[in-house]
């Protein structure tokens, strides 16, 4: 059991409370039925990890977009096979029900990744050969990959011109409040705020009303709580608040163990897998969407600079370290709001409302911590990123507990709009 969070709880739980609200409210259709694996959709999710991370070692920021391309197109070719139980997210391909299912699956996000990937191409096709190999030949399994292939397709097309990997760069600033790269780290990811969303209208949709004022004293507040049990030899931070900020820092977001965990523990059948997969994943990309269009938007500092140079901030409440260092590194971009946040709240969140519950054991491990954390409530992870992000000294609660919210917010509006029971 992870420890309990000791950092204004009240602000916290308030928080988690507002995700869980948002998702379980909106539920609509019944609780998925159990089914029994073997499961491909859960398969070809690992596969895609492989693909995105393992040999693309793409960035949490970056592979968001992959992982939604990928489940995206598996849960239209699913949906389509099983009859439309669900609205199509893009595409339903004509079926008669009698197709592959595993076929498709694997088609669908072979194709996807290889659109992503080029270069990988040859490690994909053995990849896919071998596993097509485990299906008997027959027109059902042809049929299933021509199901795969057209909502790739109708993926890859939708994303053409996305805005991915645009010119966009974060503003640099002397100005007090305003961001400046983080020594060893520089400045990256601006285009992600300005991409096009896989589901909201717009990126600036859940835009906050900002950072706390320098002068304030909720500012003040948040500023002396991350000096003191953010830094690097924090007097104050448990052992275990230090495993839990690099656990949830893992580059290798453990939540990728935690949604095939539950799928896998679950049985859920290859339809509820696609679903549930395809919701998280596409919740979590327009969930950074629009907490990178905040950065952008109000381009705040991050607290290595807040506190070195708090001389500057106008607020008698906050004093200056100018030697003061964080326990983790600082990522290449403004403080406000936390991507990690707004990404695990529309993950948690999302498997909340799935599951109809916000009760639910899972653990994950982490090779950067070389732990496993083990939690037993979806709100109970929420909770502790929020802290960790903290402990970590790379973000200040405010910027936590807003991004958290758009999060929910994301969520809400997928589960009111997509992926709905026809």
């Amino acid at each position: 059991m992870t420890s309990r969070p000791r950092i204004r709880r009240g602000v916290v739980r308030a928080a988690v409370a507002a995700v869980l609200a948002l998702a379980l409210t909106a539920a609509i259709g019944p609780a998925p039925a159990v089914a029994a694996p073997p499961n491909a959709v859960v398969t070809w999710n690992s596969y895609a990890q492989i693909a995105i991370w393992d040999v693309a070692q793409q960035g949490p920021h970056v592979q968001s977009r992959s992982f939604a391309m990928v489940q995206g197109a598996v849960y239209d070719a699913v949906n389509a096979i099983s009859g439309k139980p669900y609205q199509p997210y893009l595409v339903a391909p004509a079926a008669t029900g009698t197709e592959s299912v595993e076929a498709a699956v694997a088609a669908s996000a072979h194709r996807v990744l290889l659109s992503l990937f080029p270069g990988q191409s040859g490690s994909l096709q053995a990849r896919y050969d071998q596993y097509l190999a485990t299906i008997p030949n027959n027109p059902k399994k042809q049929a299933g990959i021509a199901i795969g292939n057209q909502t790739a397709a109708a993926m890859i097309a939708s994303r053409q011109n996305d805005g991915a990997f645009g010119p966009q760069t974060f503003a640099v600033s002397d100005q007090p409040g305003k961001w400046r790269p983080v020594p060893p780290t520089g400045n990256d990811g601006g285009w992600v705020g300005f991409m096009k969303p896989f589901m909201i209208p717009s990126q600036s949709m859940f835009r906050t009303s900002g950072p706390n004022p320098l002068t304030s004293a909720a500012y003040a507040k948040d500023f002396n709580e991350v000096k003191q049990i953010g830094a690097f030899s924090s007097p104050t931070r448990t052992a275990d608040q230090s495993s839990a900020a690099v656990w949830w820092h893992d580059r290798r977001l453990t939540e990728w163990e935690i949604k095939r965990q539950v799928a896998t523990n679950k049985n859920l059948s290859n339809m509820q897998a696609a679903r549930m997969f395809g919701m998280a994943n596409l919740a979590e990309a327009d969930a950074l969407v629009a907490c990178y269009n905040e950065k952008y938007f109000w381009n705040d500092w991050r607290p290595y600079h807040a506190i070195r140079l708090a001389d500057t901030d106008g607020n008698p409440a906050t004093v200056a370290d100018p030697t003061w260092t964080p326990w983790l590194t600082t990522p290449p971009f403004p403080d406000f709001t936390s991507g990690h946040t707004c990404y695990t709240a529309a993950t948690m969140g999302t498997l909340a409302y799935f599951f109809k519950t916000d009760n639910m054991s899972f653990s994950a491990f982490s090779p950067a911590s070389n732990t496993t954390r083990s939690f037993t409530k979806f709100s109970q992870a929420l909770t502790e990123v929020v802290n960790a992000r903290v402990w970590g000294g790379i973000h200040t609660r405010h910027a936590d507990v807003q991004g958290a919210k758009i999060g929910a917010q994301v969520t809400a509006y997928m589960i009111g709009h997509h992926f709905r029971p026809l």
